[in-house]
Parts: C-alpha cells; sequence; structure tokens
C-alpha cells in the first residue's frame, strides 16, 4: 500500500542543520583528539622526574606514538590543521603577556645586546652550516629557529613563515628538545669550572639553553639571583620571536622557497611573503603589559592557557608526523643541532666574559 504523500508542512518542520555548522562538527574530531593528547602530557609531567620536561615535549611524543602505533584518523585532519595554525597563532599571542619593557630594563642593555648577538650569530652560522652539510633550507632555518630563540615554540611559530613539512617541524623539534635537555643537565656543573658569579651564570643559561622550562630548571640550581635573571634573559629572548618570524617570510620569499612551494596564504600573491598578524598581537599585548598591570592570579590564568595552547598545537603536529619520513632525513639533522648547541653556548659565554 502506498504511503500518502507528505504534507509541506511536515517537510518543513523537520530541521536542517546550517552547512556552517556541519562544517565546525568536521573540526571536532582533530580537536578532540589533540586535546586529549595534551591532558596526557599535561597529567604525564606529574611524575617523577617528568616535569623538567614541558608538557609541549611530551604532547608532540605522544601525538608520534598514537600516529605511528595507531594511526591518526581521517576524520581528525580539518581538525588538527586548526590545532596547528589558528590555536598556535593565538598562544603566541599571549605570550606578549609574559614580558614587559621593565624586565628588560632590569636585566640591562648590554645583557640585552649579548642576548641579541648571540641570536643572530646562531641563526647564520646553523643555516651556513645546514647548507653545508646538505641539510634541507627549511629544516635548517627551523633548526636555527629552535636554538638561537626559544625551542620548541619557536619551531612552530618559524614554520609559519618557512612553511616546511610536518616531519621537518618535529625533527626540529626533536633537535632543540634532546640537546636543550643536556645543557639543562650539564650546566650546573659549569659554574664553578667557569668562574661564573650568580648574574652571569643566570645570564649564560637564559641565552643559550632553548626551551623556558629548561633555563628554568638550570638556572635555580645556582641560586635565586641565577635563576631571577636567567628567567628574563630567556624571556627577552622570546620577544626577539617577533623580529625573526617577519624577516623569515622575506627571506623565503626571495629564496624562491615560498612561491615554489604553492602553499601561499590564501588569497596571498605567489611569490610574496606570509605576513604574520599574529607577531604583531605578540608586539601588541608585550607593550599593553609594559603600561598596564596585570594581576597575578589573571597573569597565572593567561600563562596556563597559552601554556594549554602551545601544548594543543604540539600534540596536533606529532600526531600528522609519520616517523619513516622523518627517519629517512638521516642523522645530518642531528648533527646540525648539536653542533648549533655548542656554537649557541661557547659564543655567548664568550660575549659574557668579554663584555659582561
Amino acid at each position: 500500500m502506498p504511503m500518502p504523500p507528505v504534507p509541506d508542512a511536515a517537510r518543513c518542520s523537520t530541521p536542517s542543520v546550517p552547512p556552517k555548522i556541519l562544517s565546525h562538527r568536521r573540526l571536532w574530531p582533530g580537536l578532540a583528539l589533540a586535546g586529549g593528547v595534551a591532558v596526557a602530557a599535561m597529567a604525564l609531567r606529574r611524575l617523577p622526574g617528568v616535569a623538567v620536561l614541558s608538557p609541549m615535549i611530551l604532547a608532540i611524543v605522544i601525538g608520534v606514538a598514537v600516529r605511528n602505533l595507531v594511526g591518526t584518523p581521517a576524520s581528525a585532519r580539518p581538525g588538527l590543521g586548526v590545532a596547528m595554525r589558528p590555536v598556535l597563532r593565538v598562544a603566541i599571542v599571549l605570550l606578549g603577556l609574559q614580558l614587559t619593557v621593565a624586565d628588560i630594563v632590569e636585566l640591562g642593555w648590554s645583557s640585552v645586546a649579548i642576548l641579541a648577538a648571540t641570536l643572530a650569530a646562531t641563526f647564520l652560522f646553523t643555516v651556513w652550516l645546514g647548507r653545508r652539510l646538505g641539510v634541507e633550507p627549511g629544516l635548517a632555518r627551523l633548526v636555527a629557529a629552535g636554538t638561537s630563540i626559544c625551542g620548541a615554540s619557536a619551531v612552530v611559530a618559524a614554520n609559519t613563515a618557512t612553511r616546511a613539512s610536518d616531519e621537518d617541524v618535529a625533527y626540529a623539534v626533536a633537535c632543540v628538545t634532546l640537546f636543550g635537555s643536556l645543557a639543562m643537565v650539564i650546566y650546573p656543573m659549569l659554574p664553578n669550572v667557569l668562574h661564573l658569579g650568580p648574574r652571569a651564570y643566570g645570564l649564560w643559561a637564559g641565552a643559550s639553553i632553548h626551551e623556558i622550562a629548561q633555563v628554568l630548571a638550570a638556572s635555580f640550581q645556582a641560586g635565586g639571583e641565577a635563576g631571577h635573571v636567567g628567567t628574563i634573559a630567556k624571556l627577552s629572548r622570546v620577544t626577539m620571536l617577533a623580529p625573526v618570524v617577519l624577516l623569515l617570510g622575506v627571506w623565503t620569499a626571495r629564496a624562491g622557497g615560498w612561491a615554489a612551494s604553492g602553499r601561499a596564504e590564501q588569497g596571498g600573491a605567489a611569490g610574496r611573503p606570509p605576513v604574520p598578524w599574529f607577531v604583531f598581537g605578540f608586539l601588541a599585548l608585550c607593550g599593553l603589559n609594559s603600561v598596564i598591570a596585570v594581576d597575578p592570579e589573571v597573569r597565572g590564568w593567561i600563562v596556563l592557557a597559552t601554556t594549554v595552547l602551545l601544548t594543543v598545537a604540539l600534540a596536533a603536529m606529532g600526531l600528522e608526523t609519520d616517523i619513516r619520513r622523518l627517519a629517512a632525513k638521516g642523522l645530518r639533522p642531528l648533527l646540525l643541532g648539536a653542533a648549533a648547541t655548542v656554537f649557541i653556548a661557547a659564543f655567548s659565554l664568550g660575549l659574557i666574559e668579554i663584555f659582561g
């Protein structure tokens, strides 16, 4: 028996899902997966001996393990893309609230000059040596950024300009994590050997160790003054991330890498460098933090939010990394990371001995 026709009114009463909502729903599987990995990484830091590692590092390690042992579902790809780009950029903007101009003035302009000279020399040396070793230019620049500025955060921020592959990003993060961790263990053994006072040692640690957490762990072992100076020095290096990313965009475009990659931002002209607007947001919040006092409790929540967002972004990066393609790059980038770490340690120490 045929079914009676459905009245028009009944058809109209059936709710339809707007295309925009359907599009947003496509993001949730990937965002949830990256968020779950980030939560696992932050929980893992509570274990004895693991707290010295940043949750960002743990997140990318867990993400790589999940990707290569279990696999990342295709449905997660759109959300992972959002985590690696907009989420990451918001986190970098929020980093601007962790430093003020007064902090830099307290450090002293001679110390800031040492930090800037060390950053520039290390970056250029690493890129030069990468070319001599035959390391891909994009990967060499990521290792240079991570070593000279602030570890994993600098790697993923610099990649907004270089647009290297996910495997290059993972390899660069692995390099700066490995050698920054070694520096964190070795540095506290050296102040007496090198006859460094607390301030000089703190400045050295802040100028040359890669991750913020690694600097804190190494510098505070020499006392409160060394820890305080090391923290400010490290955060001052973080502010230099903004001009480096801008210059990297121009450098990549002039080298032809941006136009050749075919991955310019939507609406951008081929061959033009990307405009990392989030960098200006970072500088704006740093300036705002210098003129408006932020409540310590609010600042604590902002720092936590920044860490969470960066951890989610690194988790997404790990979930998109194929370890077989990573291994295919060989040991040359690892040798580059080791040489860059030795260079930044020796160069910054030499400047501190001469001018500090």
